[in-house]
Parts: C-alpha cells; sequence; structure tokens
C-alpha cells in the first residue's frame, strides 16, 4: 500500500480523496495555487505545498510544477481527481518515469478512450452500442457537410477532445452547419488546444445515464450499476440519481453487461464511467468513458455502501477485484450547490461566504470544501459543494432533499440552492419524466428569489 499520496487537486474532490486517505492510514499532500491559500483541503492534509499562481495552467495544470511537489515530499503515488489533469495521458506517463504511481488509467487506456472519436471505434470493435456517425474525426467542414447528409439530420457535432459541455453544437438544418460548425471549433480551441471535431446522429428525447464501473490490473471488470444524469444545462449536469426513474432491471442488466464489456475489451484499470445516451424506446448507445471519478460518485456510494476513492486506491495497489456487479438497495440524488445566480442566467458569483449553515440528519450527506469567512475564488469551477439524500424510495429521497435544502444557507453570495427548491417541487421532475432537454424549457419561479 502507498505510504503517501499527493492530491493533485482543489476543492471539494480534494477533501474526499484526504478523507479517505486518512481512514486508511496514508499521509497527505495538498498542493494549492496562491488562490486556495485559505482552502479546507490546505489545512487538514499533512504536508501542503505551493504550486504557483491562481491561474490553473500555471498551477494545478502544471505537470512539472505537481510532480516537484511530489518528489520534494517524498509522495509515491498521486491521485488527480476529476478535471485538470486527471485524464491526461502525459501526465499518468510522467508520473511512471518518476517511479510515482497515478491514481488512474495508464496512458494507452486514457489515449484510447479520451479522445472520443478513438473511443467509439473501439467502442465498435467491442460490439458495445455506438450512436450512428462519422468514422473518426471530420476533416474539413465540406466532410462535415457530406456526413450530415449520410446520418441524416438533426446532428450533434463534438470536439474530440471536448467536455463539460463546450465544443457541442446541435446542427438541425444544412443552412446552419457554418455558423455552429465554426463556433464549436474555435470554442473547443479555446477550452482544449484542440480544434478536431467528429459528428453523431442527435438523438432526440434523450436521458444520459452512465454506468460505474471498476477493473483491477488483471483484465477483470465490474459495475456498480447506473446513474441518471440527464437534468442538465448547456451540457452541464446540474442533478443526478440512481436508481433512474427510467430504467427497468431488464435494460439495467443490458446496459451494465455492455459497460463491463467496454472495461473488459481495454483491461481497463481503476474506477471509471461508461456514458450511454438512451432514447425514448430504451435503445441505448455508447457516448463517451470518463477514465476517472466522477463528480457524482457519490450517489454510487450511498445506495451500495461503498467507497469508491478507497477502491480506486486499493486497485492502484494491485487489489483484485471479486467481478460480482452491485445493484442499488437504496435511492439517492445529488444536487450540485455552484456559486451562480440562477435567476441572471446562472452568472457565477464567486465572493465571501459571510454565513454559512450546512444541513444534517438521517439519510443527508454534504461534500464541501466551504465555511464561513472562506472567499470563492473566480479563478475556478463554480461548484463549491454537493448535498446527496438516500432513503428507501425516491419520493423519500426527494422530501430529505426539500427539507435539507431549506435548511441550507449561504449568504454573501448567490448559489443554486433557489434552483434546486424549485426542480424538486416541479411535477415532471417529481414524476421522474425528464430527458436532457428539461432545462431548455425550465423557467425560475420568482417566489425562490428569496429562498
Amino acid at each position: 500500500m502507498f505510504k503517501k499520496i499527493l492530491i493533485a487537486n482543489r476543492g471539494e474532490i480534494a477533501m474526499r480523496i484526504l478523507r479517505t486517505c486518512k481512514e486508511m492510514g496514508i499521509k497527505t499532500v495538498a498542493v494549492y495555487s496562491t488562490a486556495d491559500k485559505d482552502s479546507l483541503h490546505v489545512r487538514f492534509a499533512d504536508e501542503a505545498v505551493c504550486i504557483g499562481p491562481p491561474s490553473s495552467k500555471d498551477s494545478y495544470l502544471s505537470i512539472p510544477n505537481i510532480i516537484s511537489a511530489a518528489e520534494i515530499t517524498n509522495a509515491d503515488a498521486i491521485h488527480p481527481g476529476y478535471g485538470f489533469l486527471s485524464e491526461n495521458s502525459n501526465f499518468s506517463g510522467i508520473c511512471a518515469k518518476h517511479n510515482i504511481k497515478f491514481i488512474g488509467a495508464s496512458p494507452e487506456q486514457i489515449d484510447r478512450m479520451g479522445d472520443k472519436a478513438n473511443a467509439k471505434s473501439t467502442m465498435k470493435e467491442a460490439g458495445v452500442p455506438c450512436v450512428p456517425g462519422s468514422d473518426g474525426l471530420i476533416k474539413d467542414f465540406d466532410d462535415a457537410i457530406t456526413t450530415a447528409r449520410e446520418v441524416g439530420y438533426p446532428v450533434m457535432i463534438k470536439a474530440t477532445a471536448g467536455g463539460g459541455g463546450k465544443g457541442m453544437r446541435a446542427v438541425w438544418k444544412e443552412e446552419d452547419m457554418r455558423e455552429l460548425w465554426d463556433s464549436a471549433i474555435q470554442e473547443a480551441i479555446a477550452a482544449f488546444g484542440n480544434g478536431a471535431m467528429y459528428m453523431e446522429k442527435l438523438i432526440e428525447e434523450p436521458r444520459h445515464i452512465e454506468i460505474q464501473i471498476a477493473g483491477d490490473q488483471y483484465g477483470k471488470a465490474c459495475h456498480l450499476s447506473e446513474r441518471d444524469c440527464s437534468v442538465q444545462r448547456r451540457n452541464q449536469k446540474l442533478t443526478e440519481e440512481t436508481p433512474s426513474p427510467f430504467m427497468t432491471d431488464e435494460l439495467r442488466e443490458r446496459m451494465g453487461d455492455a459497460a463491463v464489456k467496454a472495461a473488459e475489451y481495454i483491461a481497463y484499470e481503476g474506477v471509471g464511467t461508461v456514458e450511454f445516451l438512451v432514447d425514448k424506446n430504451r435503445d441505448f448507445y455508447f457516448m463517451e468513458m470518463n477514465t476517472r471519478i466522477q463528480v457524482e460518485h457519490p450517489i454510487t456510494e450511498q445506495v451500495i455502501d461503498y467507497d469508491l476513492i478507497r477502491e480506486q486506491i486499493m486497485l492502484a495497489a494491485g487489489t483484485a477485484i471479486t467481478g460480482i456487479n452491485h445493484y442499488p438497495k437504496l435511492h439517492s440524488i445529488e444536487c450540485r450547490i455552484n456559486a451562480e445566480d440562477p435567476f441572471n442566467n446562472f452568472r457565477p458569483s464567486p465572493g465571501k461566504i459571510t454565513e454559512l449553515n450546512i444541513p444534517g440528519g438521517h439519510g443527508i450527506r454534504v461534500d464541501t470544501h466551504v465555511y464561513s469567512g472562506y472567499t470563492i475564488p473566480s479563478n475556478y469551477d463554480s461548484m463549491i459543494a454537493k448535498l446527496i439524500t438516500t432513503a428507501q424510495t425516491r419520493e423519500e429521497a426527494i422530501a430529505k432533499m426539500k427539507r435539507a435544502l431549506e435548511e441550507f444557507y449561504i449568504e454573501g453570495i448567490k448559489t443554486t440552492i433557489p434552483f434546486h427548491r424549485q426542480l424538486m417541487e416541479d411535477p415532471a421532475y417529481v414524476e421522474g419524466n425528464y430527458t436532457t432537454k428539461f432545462m431548455e424549457d425550465f423557467e425560475m419561479d420568482a417566489r425562490y428569489a428569496n429562498q
């Protein structure tokens, strides 16, 4: 087992990893930018190293700075969390060259599945259902037009290096292709330094359902059932739940088998998710694989009583899995609490938290790194907490969430708490009748403005 793990991340996921490490008796090293010097993970880690100024490229994305921090603290492993360098094959490879274990996928696995065009080709080889679309990358605009005609409108153009909804555009008719093609490429270059695009058939009335998987170093994998992530805004998830209200036992079995097939085909090591689009007829199609821990992993932990961070660390240390699949025993919902103003187009709202009350009680979990007096920097993602409720049934989980949101009190900044309070009373959501298009017709109700 590892003696010391450097956590190459920030915010709530850094705290989440740190807690499991402490429970396992593993020493921890926090890295931080100057903007995060007062963050909780810096306070609670055994050691902390400043790795640069606020800009991500000069700190959390700086491989030389992070490797140097690991070497001077004698860390024998690095946990990348999610985002930043978690799916960077170059970083994974450099860790190996420095005899530091990267707690995640190998460079080859990241390259194979992190590039979405390559991932789709690989999954076709594995026999996993894929959305109809281009064979690999689109060469140029003329190729985009030709491919769209072959696939049939509407289509979705996607950045191969994409994530977080960036570099994606839905194209409903040919005359819109030029403008949307150019804007998608520009956004992808700005976000990822890579403007390469591929194309897929746009699935109408889709659900976004992902399967949590785990694979060991010996080629064996298992799944830990599904999460429904369909409530999204601009392809950014807002809330997730498990089990999905759309799922049937038969569909769960088929999707779980497909996810395990995908993981074992590439001999995947670590935890990850295989993400699918599911249409109104419950036909499912591979969308992408995330070769890292997910933001929404806590709801899976809650319904199967399983520490996924601990599992990541054990798999990286060479532990074999049993190969037994896991299924939900309870129902769990996660609401992402962001420092954003839902009444102003979800505009980011960084600043100082002047008052804070975190909800509690049976079936309530809050993962966060903020506290009263903490100043949220403007340099990073706006998520400041994850509120998770767990109960015997979906109805009870929603009731707990409504009560917990009433108790969740944050002053000094705007947050998405009012949005989630309204969502928990929305008839379509309460009935489980939602798709990835749910937010297109959603409007904030002024009654929730002061809540």
